[in-house]
């Protein structure tokens, strides 16, 4: 496959994008809508480029390890990171639940101020994926929105908090 495939979502935040940077980037906000209806453990979080994140999303007696390398940090503009999974060793692995998804994922996340509001850009695309795995991101991209759209709903009831 030689274009990448990308999942785009575009969404406005009624918050300064000053407050919407700090919903993205301080792990105490993280922790409450990365993942939803998960719990999200975060063991490691060094933002800065070349810096690590590290976190866990437990369900139930299940738990799901992601490690990000953050790339670009442009306060409150942009932030990028590579983002793989990995076992509790923080090692490489690949998806229990989906063998052939990507092992490594690029994120990159805009902010623009729309008066007193955020527009936000999500892009998440699969990153030195072989054919069978950007296969399974175009088949599960129509129900990506999903969970990232509930995360963001919970970072409204958050960004509304910061705001009262």
């Amino acid at each position: 496959m030689s274009e990448k495939p990308e999942f785009v979502m575009e969404r406005e935040f009624d918050a300064p994008r000053e407050l919407v940077w700090r919903a993205w980037t301080e792990p105490e906000f993280l922790a409450r809508w990365y993942g939803p209806n998960v719990e999200t453990v975060i063991h490691e979080f060094d933002l800065k480029p070349g810096g690590q994140w590290l976190h866990e999303m437990k369900m139930g007696e299940n738990s799901h390890f992601v490690k990000i390398e953050f790339q670009e940090i442009q306060p409150p503009e942009r932030i990028s990171w590579l983002e793989s999974g990995v076992d509790s060793n923080w090692n490489n692995a690949p998806n229990p639940m989906m063998p052939d998804w990507p092992g490594t994922l690029s994120t990159t996340v805009t902010f623009e101020d729309a008066g007193e509001k955020t527009n936000m850009r999500f892009v998440w695309a699969p990153h030195e994926a072989t054919d069978a795995q950007v296969a399974a991101f175009v088949g599960a991209k129509d129900n990506l929105g999903g969970g990232w759209g509930s995360g963001f709903g919970i970072m409204d009831e958050i960004l509304a908090e910061l705001q009262a």
